[in-house]
């Protein structure tokens, strides 16, 4: 009965199938090993549902698809930071997900990752760049694509730009959007296009609907605030010369607020300059959230003497007492500057001059203040605390609700293990500012950290940080770099300054040139006495020199003794009740006792000639100088010259108590230059925030590793509120150590990993170098103008700056074999008429022989910045001065006027004959 057949529906009829095309033929099951028989024609069977091949198949011809090639942009060479266009074609990148396999029924993705497809292989990242896997891989992708990678399975989630990659921005979660692209220009007429603006017609909310919205249950409970005046600004924002901050967007503003224009109080904008004026609006951009970035921190770099104490008044004021929301209370109640011990009366000082004493309340957390007035009374909104205080108090702070934090020469916050920093972080406060005359932009591991500090996160971790933008950064720096490595790094140094500019401001001291007097800066190069070079030598000579070079602890050691020799032989004398270093010992073993048992000035070139210097100063002016330098001792030796001369001074070094700082500041600028002549100053512990404009002249005695250090000082005296023009002077020993220092502060080579603990100097050099920057050279009257071979011969003027050819810039290739000789001697002509001898290219010859090997490890490129001084040798001062009935010569009439703008110096070098100075770079 029910016999094995399979049921039919009687009423199923399929239907015929439309007339088949040689496309609609399915492929093969399996491959054929002869071809099909050959039919002559083409049939439809009974309903369509046959198909009969009568003749020979034509395929259709098979497209020969060409990629277009990649045209170069407009301005820009193929071969220059741009791979070939096969290459670009064949990277691919993508956003993707990506998970380990799993056999779970509902599986979810472990995180983002971006593939790279290039060159025949894929690597899949995770979202902090960190490689996941690497292998070959020949696919093509589209968005919503799954595959493996090295063991993971991956989803394509959109296509990444090629731009975007190598700018890094997938690897920066907060990162701030790029600028959207400029509108297309509109083809359409004005006249068509005003009609379609009235066509829109603004409706508040709510009239949208005629009425409001009421709520049917609890009509008595929750209701919107609103405000029945017109908000109304604390300052008049249309007032002549008024600062409107700008505002807020109205998405960030809460359901019945009204935003209300913040103008900056009038007492105190009207003294704002220019830059002053766009430094207060950039910084409140800033700490507002502003800006198109996730934080609300800033760093103002301005260098010295542009005014960020004024600035940040101006900002914490404005904050104190004012809110974009009408009617909520002030954005900031409480704000902590943390500084130098030095800079916290200053910052005292300044709130009263633009603000008095009455409108604030300044608590100064020295020793005596009680910091539960600041924490927990209503009398004082802002308190100024050194950096080693905050370390004691930071618990009692974190009770106080800061709202905003101000770190003063914030440099000092450039390593993670800073206590000071950390206890910042403990504070948990999101608006932080960074305030740095020298933010040090050649170390990016330093930069992060700053960064991070005042936006965290925003860059990352710092592992992710120098995977995705040091390493490349740096990579692209390096000789010998690839067009790719070149290519990315630029595009990754070019990210992180469009993402760090909308945080970081920088303006130069340019600025001022407007308001202050004009600055003059001289480098005097003094010619080393007899004495000292006694002690160099014998120390160069000695056994324990060559073990020093192979240690980086006794390099160190042997920089030291070297300084303090260029200053004077003296400060390397035993000091009774406190042993030496074995190495120094070692070092000093063969040097003649005697030669170290004076202190006097007489005994150091630099001495002798600052010693002219003061008494000229003195004699011939009312002018007042600081003196400045690295050592406490050698304060000691310089306060020693001052006493003996009878000339009055005041000092401050280390052992200065904080109260008493600000005073010793004050006097000097108050008084005349009978009450205190010189001003001595310790460069670490007064070089940094403090204004001595009552001096017209600063003398930097010493160098430092880091011309952050220098610049510090140096710009203690040209400042707002100076009247006098400024001089200063950088005093080098002449072919010694001094020289080798100035010369890698140029070149910015051997800076310290850290201005405090003065890491890494040593360490930093080969034994090569070592030897050459503890070399002594007195066959010159100046060795950096000699590795600039400079053509002025010392006249006063710069001869073909952009001409200049050094034996150690870029040589040719036959140039390049050629030096690759043994003998290394210059090769004088041999036995010829002495018309045919070109007796200045002999010359030329010689000396380029004689600076082969001088300056190893100086980047002589870098020297070029000294092109824009005026290079002076002394000799042809007193050249200058023609003798009676002497004839001038042609020639030198156009050099006659070789003179330095500064009479005083001029007067010492004249009366020393030249035989203390023996040259000086002059730039205004």
């Amino acid at each position: 009965m029910f016999g094995g057949k399979k049921f039919v529906p009687p009423l199923l009829k399929k239907k015929p199938a439309p007339p088949a095309t040689i496309d609609d033929i399915p492929a093969a099951k399996r491959a054929k090993i002869e071809p099909p028989p050959s039919t002559s024609t083409r049939g439809t069977g009974v309903g369509g549902r046959s198909l009969k091949l009568g003749g020979p198949i034509k395929r259709k011809p098979l497209l020969l698809v060409r990629n277009p090639e990649l045209q170069p942009e407009a301005g820009v060479d193929k071969g220059e930071g741009r791979g070939t266009a096969a290459e670009v074609q064949d990277e691919a990148y993508f956003n993707v997900l990506w998970r380990k396999p799993s056999t779970k029924k509902h599986k979810t993705f472990d995180g983002d990752g971006i593939l790279v497809i290039a060159g025949g292989y894929a690597v899949l990242q995770d979202a902090s760049g960190k490689d996941l896997g690497r292998t070959m891989f020949k696919r093509t992708l589209e968005v919503g694509s799954t595959t493996f990678i090295a063991g993971k399975e991956i989803e394509v989630d959109s296509v990444l730009s090629r731009e975007e990659y190598l700018a890094g921005r997938p690897f920066l979660k907060n990162a701030a959007p790029l600028p959207p692209p400029p509108p297309p220009p509109s083809s359409t007429a004005s006249k068509t296009a005003a009609p379609q603006k009235e066509m829109f017609t603004a409706v508040a909310p709510g009239n949208f609907f005629g009425s409001k919205f009421k709520t049917p249950l609890l009509n008595s409970t929750v209701m919107t605030k609103t405000y029945s005046k017109v908000p109304t600004p604390r300052h008049d924002p249309t007032a002549e010369g008024a600062l409107v901050m700008p505002r807020p967007s109205e998405k960030s503003v809460p359901a019945g607020k009204t935003i209300v224009d913040v103008v900056v109080d009038p007492f105190i904008s009207h003294s704002l300059r220019p830059h002053q004026r766009e430094g207060v609006t950039f910084l409140y951009e800033a700490v507002m959230g502003l800006k198109p970035f996730d934080g609300q921190g800033a760093i103002l770099a301005d260098e010295m003497g542009l005014g960020k104490t004024l600035q940040t008044i101006a900002l914490l004021w404005t904050l104190l007492k004012q809110n974009p929301i009408y009617g909520d209370k002030p954005v900031v109640r409480r704000a902590l500057i943390v500084c130098p011990v030095t800079l916290i009366n200053n910052w005292n000082k300044e709130f009263r001059k633009w603000l008095g004493k009455e409108r604030i309340g300044v608590l100064v957390a020295d020793s005596k203040a009680n910091i539960r007035d600041f924490t927990h009374g209503k009398s004082y909104s802002v308190m100024v605390i050194g950096y080693e205080k905050l370390q004691k108090v930071q618990q009692e702070l974190k009770a106080a609700d800061v709202d905003i934090v101000i770190a003063d020469e914030g440099h000092r916050l450039k390593t993670e293990k800073n206590k000071s920093a950390q206890a910042i972080r403990g504070l948990k406060t999101k608006r932080r500012v960074i305030l740095s005359g020298t933010p040090l932009q050649n170390d990016l591991h330093e930069y992060f950290i700053m960064v991070d500090f005042v936006n965290p996160g925003l860059l990352e971790s710092y592992s992710t940080f120098k995977k995705e933008f040091e390493n490349p950064i740096v990579r692209s720096r390096q000789p010998g770099a690839s067009k790719k490595d070149v290519e990315k790094g630029k595009a990754r140094n070019e990210e992180l300054a469009r993402l760090t500019k909308l945080f970081v401001l920088r303006r130069t001291a340019e600025i001022l040139s407007a308001y202050l007097p004009p600055k003059t800066e001289y480098v005097v190069f003094c010619w080393p006495s007899p004495r000292q070079l006694k002690v160099y030598k014998s120390i160069l000579e000695s056994s324990a020199f060559s073990r020093c070079l192979g240690s980086p602890d006794a390099s160190l050691l042997l920089i030291t003794v070297l300084k303090k020799l260029c200053n004077s032989p003296g400060l390397l004398a035993d000091k009774p009740g406190k042993d030496n270093n074995e190495n120094v010992k070692g070092l000093l073993a063969g040097v003649n006792p005697k030669l170290l048992e004076s202190k006097s000035d007489s005994h150091s070139g630099k001495f002798r000639v600052l010693e002219r210097l003061l008494l000229t100063l003195k004699n011939t002016t009312d002018e007042k100088i600081v003196l400045v330098s690295n050592y406490t001792s050698t304060l000691d030796l310089l306060q020693n010259l001052l006493r003996s001369r009878g000339l009055s001074y005041l000092r401050l070094d280390g052992t200065t108590p904080t109260n008493k700082r600000q005073e010793l500041v004050d006097r000097f600028n108050r008084t005349n230059s009978t009450a205190a002549f010189a001003f001595l100053l310790s460069a670490k512990s007064g070089g940094a925030g403090l204004n001595l404009i009552g001096a017209s002249r600063l003398v930097l005695f010493d160098l430092d590793w880091n011309p952050a250090t220098d610049a510090q000082a140096m710009a203690r005296i040209h400042r707002d509120g100076q009247k006098r023009e400024v001089k200063i002077y950088r005093m080098l020993t002449t072919g010694c150590f001094d020289e080798k220092i100035y010369q890698r502060q140029l070149t910015k080579i051997g800076l310290a990993d850290s201005v405090m603990d003065q890491k890494a100097t040593a360490s930093s050099f080969t034994q090569e170098e070592l030897r050459d920057l503890f070399s002594l050279d007195t066959e010159t009257s100046c060795l950096t103008h000699d590795l600039l071979c400079c053509e002025c011969e010392g006249k006063g003027y710069v001869a073909g700056a952009t001409e200049t050819k050094s034996p150690f810039f870029e040589h040719s290739e036959d140039e390049k074999e050629d030096s690759d000789g043994e003998d290394d001697e210059p090769k004088y002509p041999g036995l010829m008429k002495a018309s045919e001898v070109d007796f200045e290219k002999v010359e030329e010859d010689r000396k380029k022989a004689m600076q082969k090997g001088r300056g190893v490890g100086v980047d002589k490129d870098q020297l070029s910045s000294l092109m824009e001084y005026s290079h002076i040798l002394t000799t042809r001062l007193l050249g200058n001065e023609k003798k009676g009935g002497e004839e001038e010569d042609d020639d030198e009439e156009e050099y006659d006027e070789v003179s330095i703008e500064d009479e005083v110096l001029s007067k010492v070098i004249r009366s020393g004959a030249a035989k203390e100075v023996s040259f000086v770079f002059q730039k205004t």
